[in-house]
């Protein structure tokens, strides 16, 4: 009994020093999340698809774009190109966590399914007390963040459906989304060359292969640049 009264209290106190971290992360995944329901709603479908898409994707970006692949013909292939191309930078997150997942049993496996780029952030570096589990930090550290975008996509979806004005435009959000990320990189960036080279890209497949067909060609090339002109971008400081 003692042993399973000090595992409730270990887990308990890792839960308590998780949801401080987390706080700053509520407001912009409820905010989101919300808008992100809302969004769903009014592009047709019921408060269930933002619910379980929130629970079992758990990618803010990807569910965006995911609403435009529903409603667009079906297209197996050009869609797993598509979530390759938006996650791919989880790839580089697992490999800096493989260290510090060794020894977390179950929990390593939720822990890899709730990476993302909040929850890395926090358990890439916080400072977690000697005295505090480490596993269960970090497995509370996703899963607080997890409900946070869950319970706002769910709270939005219903809302969608008893919102009396006008949402038309609504489906914008994503675009202002991408455009303040894009914004956050460049005021981060000391030179601009990933930025520019991204903007170049973009353009030049928009004119080649057209509105419609343009995002995967892009997402390659994109990939393909940066990967062969890595180095010489880290060294001007572009990519830390």
């Amino acid at each position: 009994m003692n042993h399973i009264s000090t595992k409730r209290q270990s887990i308990f106190m890792a839960a308590r020093c998780a949801f401080p971290y987390t706080i700053p992360i509520f407001a912009g995944f409820w905010f989101l999340g919300m808008t992100y329901g809302i969004y769903m709603n009014v592009s047709g479908f019921s408060f269930v698809y933002p619910m379980i898409m929130s629970l079992i994707i758990f990618g803010g970006s990807l569910e965006f774009v995911a609403v435009k692949m529903l409603m667009s013909a079906y297209a197996p292939v050009q869609t797993l190109i598509m979530t390759l191309m938006i996650q791919a930078r989880h790839l580089f997150y697992g490999i800096s966590m493989l260290d510090r997942f060794k020894g977390m049993g179950l929990k390593k496996f939720y822990l890899i399914f709730g990476m993302c780029d909040e929850s890395f952030s926090i358990n890439y570096s916080a400072e977690i007390p000697e005295n505090v589990d480490k596993g269960w930090f970090m497995f509370f550290v996703t899963l607080f963040n997890h409900m946070y975008w869950f319970t706002g996509a769910t709270i939005g979806g219903i809302l969608g459906s008893l919102l009396s004005f006008n949402t038309e435009g609504l489906d914008f959000v994503m675009t202002a989304m991408f455009v303040v990320i894009f914004m956050e990189q460049w005021l981060k960036e000391k030179q601009h060359y990933t930025a520019l080279a991204g903007l170049g890209i973009s353009a030049a497949c928009l004119l080649l292969f057209g509105a419609d067909s343009f995002m995967i060609p892009t997402m390659v090339c994109i990939i393909c640049v940066l990967t062969v002109f890595r180095r010489p971008i880290e060294k001007a400081g572009d990519i830390k």
